[in-house]
C-alpha cells in the first residue's frame, strides 16, 4: 500500500524540509526526497510513520538496506543513525562552515562512512561539498538548529 500524501507531508514537516541524514536542504534538490524506512522493509520494517525519515535520494540510495556500519574508529559493527530514535547533534558536527559531516560516535562514523556523506569514495567527486557550498552561500545550509 503506498503512503499517503497526508503520512508524507506529515514527515517532511517532522524534518523540516532537509534529509535526516546528510542535513541537505529538499528546496534546492533537483529531485524530490525520499521516505526512507529506517528498519527496511525487507527487513520487517513498516510504513509506520515511526519507520519513515525523510531522505535525499543520494542518502537513500547510499543506505539501501543496511542497519549497521563499521566504525572506522573502533573497527565495531554498530547500528547506523536513526533520526526517529537519535539526535542529529550528538552524533555528528560540521567541518569547514557547513561543508563536512564529522561522525562524533561511532554511529556517526559508521553513517558517515556508510552513506558516505562526504564523498570520500571517489575524492575526485566533491558534488555533494560543492552543492554544500552552494547552499551556504544561499542561506539554507547549513539548517538553522545545526550547530557549528
Amino acid at each position: 500500500m503506498p503512503i499517503s500524501d497526508e503520512i508524507k507531508q506529515a514527515i517532511q514537516e517532522r524534518a523540516k524540509y532537509v534529509c535526516e541524514y546528510c542535513h541537505s536542504p529538499e528546496r534546492l534538490s533537483a529531485n524530490r526526497f525520499t521516505f526512507d524506512h529506517i528498519i527496511p522493509k525487507s527487513l520487517g520494517g513498516s510504513d509506520d510513520i515511526a519507520n519513515l525519515a525523510l531522505a535525499c535520494r543520494r542518502c537513500n540510495e547510499r543506505r539501501y538496506n543496511f542497519v549497521a556500519g563499521i566504525d572506522p574508529q573502533t573497527q565495531a559493527i554498530v547500528s547506523i543513525f536513526n533520526p526517529r530514535q537519535q539526535k542529529w547533534e550528538e552524533h555528528f558536527i560540521w567541518l569547514d562552515r557547513g561543508v563536512i559531516i564529522e561522525g562524533t560516535t561511532p554511529i556517526g562514523r559508521a553513517t558517515c562512512i556508510r552513506l558516505d556523506l562526504n564523498d570520500t569514495r571517489y575524492p575526485d567527486n566533491d558534488s555533494i561539498r560543492e552543492t554544500r557550498r552552494f547552499c551556504i552561500k544561499t542561506g539554507l545550509h547549513p539548517p538553522s538548529d545545526d550547530p557549528l
